[in-house]
């Protein structure tokens, strides 16, 4: 079977794969009085997508692989105002009875060569047996990672070396404002703290 026709066999599987991590997310909010999430999107890989990806792999680009070798099929963008909340919302989807953590890539902690930053897990929805991945990161990181998925698709580029500097600058920047923001953050609550 080909990965077009798992796809349209089990769109409604993907389907709902999707809408169940998009509600986890949003029970996530309903649970505490801070909001930690800015937004969330979502996607489910096109056959023509998912194709590419294999074959990059140097696999068969059927059904078998798409499950066994590539675990976005089902993918989860969560966008948090502050570091500290990448970390509360991993902590919680990790926590749920029918989701089992397979890997997990701290990119925040420990950030590519090109500066990308980033939370990734890779997950087992129980209930679905499918695979599925969510990133998380904050909005300045985010924006930082759009701008230079963009620009990575470029092609004969002139100065990419002077580019690819000045893209490394601009995301050591970025998560030093971020890491700023979080400072601020933790100021104002431990002040509201020390006047009750």
């Amino acid at each position: 079977m080909t990965y077009e026709e798992f796809y349209k066999e089990k769109y409604p599987v993907l389907l709902k794969a999707e809408e169940q991590l998009k509600n986890l997310i949003t029970q996530s909010e309903t649970n505490e009085n801070e909001k930690k999430i800015a937004y969330c999107i979502s996607r489910i890989k096109s056959p023509e997508s998912m194709k590419q990806k294999l074959l990059k792999k140097g696999e068969e680009p059927n059904a078998e692989n798409a499950v066994s070798k590539v675990n976005d099929a089902v993918g989860i963008r969560v966008i948090t105002s502050f570091v500290d909340d990448i970390y509360k919302v991993s902590d919680w989807i990790s926590s749920q009875d029918h989701i089992e953590v397979i890997n997990i890539k701290d990119y925040i902690a420990y950030p590519k060569p090109n500066g990308y930053r980033s939370y990734h897990m890779i997950i087992h929805l129980n209930d679905l047996n499918l695979n599925a991945e969510i990133q998380i990161r904050t909005i300045a990181l985010d924006f930082w990672a759009n701008l230079e998925h963009q620009m990575k698709y470029k092609k004969n580029i002139k100065d990419e070396t002077l580019i690819r500097s000045e893209l490394k600058r601009c995301a050591d920047e970025i998560a030093s404002i971020d890491l700023s923001m979080q400072t601020i953050k933790d100021l104002i609550q431990n002040g509201e703290e020390y006047c009750k």
